[in-house]
């Protein structure tokens, strides 16, 4: 096999394992990577706003508040308008969002965290180096990306959507 070709297999096993687990994960707790994410910076920061979510996580504005559309349709959380600013609006978890964030399994990318920060300093440089080539390579340095490992949540199967 040429380099290249196993360079793309290689591409091709991260891309398979991500959407293997990020189905595993909607299906244990019905909730994709990116809005366990939004939940997991909602119960961190009490009443945060969309814009702050999208800025902390790398998320675009409208990306947020779709997924936001999507939590609060299924009672994980509330939107709060302000009364002395009609234009903000906070977000905080329901009782029913508390608990699912609770049972929820930890994203992939906390056991990819834990191997890669095992890895000596010039090793990480190199990978990230490496990481950062090929995303330009692919012409994906202005793709929205937030540092979580899931398959593109917004472009689900209608099935799948429909059971979120």
């Amino acid at each position: 096999m040429e380099k290249y070709e196993e360079l793309l297999v290689s591409i091709r096993k991260v891309i398979r394992a991500i959407d293997l687990h990020s189905k595993q994960l909607n299906k244990s707790s019905g909730l994709t990577g990116p809005q366990l994410l939004i939940m997991q910076e909602i119960a961190r920061v009490k009443g945060v706003t969309a814009s702050q979510i999208a800025k902390s996580i790398n998320l675009s504005a409208a990306t947020v508040t779709n997924i936001l559309d999507r939590l609060e349709h299924k009672g994980l959380i509330n939107r709060v308008r302000s009364t002395e600013d009609k234009r903000r609006v906070s977000l905080f978890l329901s009782e029913k969002g508390r608990n699912s964030l609770i049972d929820a399994p930890q994203p992939l990318q906390e056991h990819f965290i834990q191997n890669f920060c095992g890895l000596e300093d010039w090793e990480q440089s190199l990978l990230l180096s490496s990481m950062q080539r090929i995303a330009t390579m692919m012409d994906a340095n202005e793709l929205d990306a937030a540092p979580v490992l899931e398959i593109d949540p917004m472009h689900m199967s209608t099935a799948t959507q429909n059971e979120e």
